[in-house]
């Protein structure tokens, strides 16, 4: 055989785009021509696939080698190509069996010696090969991220060799288990040696990281002392889904109640954890299988750029925002950022998803994240503090609160001042609620409105706002007023309404009742 063929899959977004690799080896001097718009790791490959063909002992083909990456007007990136280049080599030189890889989709790095080594964006490969009869062969470092799609059929192996085993004792065997062991039920690893295992391992679905575990998180709300204020908004924002703005003089506590909103977040369902973990497969070294299950907490630093907070980059990789989807974006120090990164998120705010746009490549991220933001008041952080003189000028002041836009303050739901807490309330042995209890009433205020409109009340439309936001008389009349006198934008008084709902569904309220508006525009006159 001189031509053969492995099925074979890019990346775009979190959407695995099918590939199909072409070897051709033909008469000539000895060379290897690599096309189909391969980048610089994919232009390498050939000569890791030629020592890793060899260090397993087998001859590379001394002819000339033409393999194409079609379709040849995508762009392909990464080394999760030749693992597939090499067995099409192999297939075409003979050393394999014919069509022994029809049903195979082939994804993995190889090191010099024969290593199968892992590569980025495996979860959404497999994803895109559920219920197909196409079996994903992957590296033995990604199978555990491979076996979260339940739906496909997973093969992982350590080296080029254990391959080569399993692809020929497969066709001698008929297609039974060989050479294996069963990982999961649907998924068995390769090995090296040609001996059949006896004993099949099986790895229950309880022994495998779950989403919503529910195991006890290293914070808890429990610890922070005081700040019932704060506390309530953290539970109306989780119950929600409300981005938060907290605003307040250094060390009274910001980031601490910050870092434990997360802890207090329903559970995820399968398809948000596979959500959330796809984009994590996407970035190097953001995935790990023991968290599979947890919501994301992202704490960027100020320093970051645009490319880095809403994704970009040559490669058009996922950003911060995406990296949070169906979790939480915690920005310390909110006012430090450039607000053209800050202006950025807007967009993504609204929409839910983020398009990123390069000459050659165009990709796009799902951004659903619940933002929440600690910033201090002034330049100095004293602005307000009745134990602290603040030293800003008014034009400090002014240029400083400017960095935070009047359009993304329109969109946090939730605007409060963390004041100091009394040193006798940090001493004391006084227990507060920890976050399991928080959580409670928060997955059940989360089951009203799934029942009411399947999801969160932060996501309720425009054109179901006012149905499902009812409003008696009383509060109609006050909403209108405070409209009037506090100059709110039309999406600023949909935001009310939201995180009224909430309130309402958190006293088990059928209706929202002029109590719960006032609670709700009493957390938007920090932007007033």
């Amino acid at each position: 055989m001189t031509f053969a063929t492995v099925k074979s899959c890019t990346l775009s977004g979190v959407n695995a785009v099918p590939v199909t690799v072409e070897v051709h080896t033909t008469g000539g001097l000895p060379s290897v021509s690599l096309v189909g718009l391969p980048q610089s790791a994919v232009r390498e490959s050939k000569d890791r696939v030629r020592a890793a063909i060899q260090n397993t002992g087998f001859d590379f083909p001394q002819s000339r080698v033409t393999i194409n990456l079609a379709p040849a007007d995508l762009p392909k990136q990464g080394g999760r190509f030749d693992l597939p280049i090499a067995l099409g080599v192999m297939l075409a030189r003979g050393y394999l069996p014919a069509h022994c890889l029809d049903d195979f989709c082939v994804v993995g790095e190889l090191g010099l010696n024969g290593e199968v080594r892992g590569v980025n964006g495996v979860l959404p490969s497999a994803l895109a090969l559920r219920q197909s009869d196409t079996r994903l062969l992957c590296p033995d470092e990604n199978l555990l991220e491979a076996i979260r799609s339940e739906d496909t059929q997973i093969v992982g192996a350590g080296t080029l060799q254990a391959v080569v085993n399993g692809l020929i004792n497969r066709r001698v065997q008929s297609g039974k288990h060989y050479s294996a062991e069963i990982v999961a039920n649907n998924a068995v690893r390769w090995n090296d040696t040609d001996q059949v295992k006896k004993e099949r391992v099986r790895l229950k679905r309880a022994d495998q990281p779950a989403p919503s575990s529910g195991k006890k998180a290293p914070v808890d709300f429990s610890d922070v002392k005081g700040h019932l204020v704060a506390k309530r908004v953290l539970e109306i924002a989780a119950a929600g889904a409300h981005n938060v703005l907290l605003i307040g003089p250094p060390g009274t506590g910001k980031s601490m109640l910050a870092t434990r909103l997360a802890t207090v977040l329903p559970p995820m369902d399968e398809n948000e954890a596979l959500e959330s973990a796809s984009v994590q497969s996407i970035r190097h070294g953001e995935f790990d299988v023991n968290q599979f299950g947890e919501r994301p907490f992202r704490s960027p630093h100020h320093t970051a750029s645009a490319s880095a907070l809403i994704g970009g980059g040559h490669k058009a990789l996922p950003g911060e925002v995406s990296l949070a989807h169906n979790g939480v974006l915690f920005l310390d120090e909110m006012a430090e950022f450039s607000r053209a990164v800050l202006d950025a998120m807007r967009e993504p705010m609204e929409a839910g998803c983020v398009h990123v746009s390069r000459l050659a490549h165009r990709a796009s991220y799902p951004s659903v994240f619940q933002l929440i933001g600690a910033t201090n008041p002034c330049p100095c952080g004293y602005f307000g503090d009745p134990t602290r003189l603040c030293r800003c000028t008014e034009a400090q002041l002014q240029n400083y609160r400017s960095r935070l836009s009047g359009p993304l303050l329109d969109r946090i739901d939730l605007q409060i001042t963390v004041e100091r807490s009394p040193v006798n309330e940090l001493l004391g042995h006084e227990e507060y609620e920890s976050s399991a209890e928080i959580r409670q009433r928060v997955i059940a205020c989360r089951a009203i409105q799934n029942d009411r409109q399947r999801n969160a009340n932060q996501y309720i439309t425009s054109s179901d706002i006012m149905h499902l936001c009812r409003l008696g008389g009383e509060a109609r009349t006050l909403l209108s007023t405070a409209g009037q006198s506090l100059n709110l934008s039309h999406r600023a008084v949909h935001r009310c309404l939201r995180v009224a709902r909430t309130i309402a569904d958190l006293a088990g309220r059928e209706s929202v009742e002029a109590s719960h508006l006032i609670e709700s525009l009493s957390y938007r006159l920090h932007q007033q």
